[in-house]
């Protein structure tokens, strides 16, 4: 079976996005096209190219493998005009999560660009950015890691303690230090079921024997750090989640930090990798 240069292009685009509206707008076709040239492409391979997880689209080791070969032959291909004076540099490619940046990547990113680099910025949890990398539609990413895979390029950015983080006038405002125990009965302000964070801390909270109930569920630190503010109820947040002095920061000591990786696949964005580390 032969694959058109066509067909490499659409698939990257949808592999860079995960999502078939955005790919459709950066294609200019529609939507239900899109889904039709996806449908067939992969009856023509034998082999489904992405699933469906909740809300979220994921690529199979088939749909993987494919958006890395689409993205070497755009390689390619831009190498070789680029040669002959007919394309541009390919912007770099950063993926990471709101968190990240918010809080950590403002300054490299405006470095970066200030020198007149070429960027392109695609947001995603950790599972999507490590799978970007894999598919070579990303060529940096930051996020946080339990375990940093041994496939990957992956260095140190930096590591913070989880907090907790409550108004001036809660009973434990006042302490150096916090431990989950600290929180029995407490209506907390978490993320919604199913993030990263939310299950790890039920998890930790559960092991402690912890009762707990859930004061409103809020997608983002911010929209967490503005609920706190309000006096909905405290929350556990990650130590590098910007505050007020509105806001108290408690460090809870039997929850481990959280780590913060760069991680790169070969060595296209070694220039931006060495303005975050």
């Amino acid at each position: 079976m032969t694959l058109v240069a066509e067909d490499l292009r659409v698939f990257a685009a949808f592999a860079r996005h995960r999502n078939f509206t955005r790919a459709a707008e950066e294609l200019h076709v529609s939507q239900p096209a899109l889904h039709t040239r996806i449908r067939k492409l992969q009856e023509r391979l034998g082999h489904e190219l992405y699933v469906k997880c909740g809300r979220l689209l994921h690529l199979t080791d088939a749909g993987e493998r494919l958006a890395l070969y689409a993205n070497e032959e755009a390689d390619r291909a831009t190498d070789f005009l680029r040669t002959l004076g007919a394309a541009p540099p390919r912007p770099t490619v950063l993926m990471a999560g709101s968190g990240a940046y918010l809080y950590l990547l403002g300054e490299p990113i405006r470095r970066y660009v200030g020198k007149g680099r070429e960027l392109r910025l695609l947001t995603g949890d950790a599972s999507r950015t490590l799978e970007a990398l894999r598919a070579g539609t990303a060529d940096v990413g930051v996020t946080a890691l339990g375990i940093p895979p041994d496939d990957l390029d992956c260095e140190l950015l930096g590591q913070y303690p989880q907090t907790l983080i409550t108004r001036s006038d809660h009973r434990l405002a006042k302490r150096r230090t916090v431990r989950l125990k600290d929180l029995q009965d407490e209506t907390l302000v978490v993320p919604p079921k199913g993030r990263p964070h939310r299950e790890q801390l039920e998890r930790a909270l559960l092991d402690q024997g912890v009762r707990w109930s859930v004061a409103v569920e809020a997608e983002g630190w911010e929209l967490l750090v503005h609920f706190v503010k309000l006096g909905v109820g405290p929350a556990v947040v990650n130590g590098s989640v910007r505050t007020t002095s509105a806001v108290r920061k408690i460090p809870v000591k039997d929850l481990p930090p959280i780590r913060y990786y760069v991680i790169t696949r070969g060595d296209r964005g070694d220039e931006l990798k060495k303005l975050m580390l």
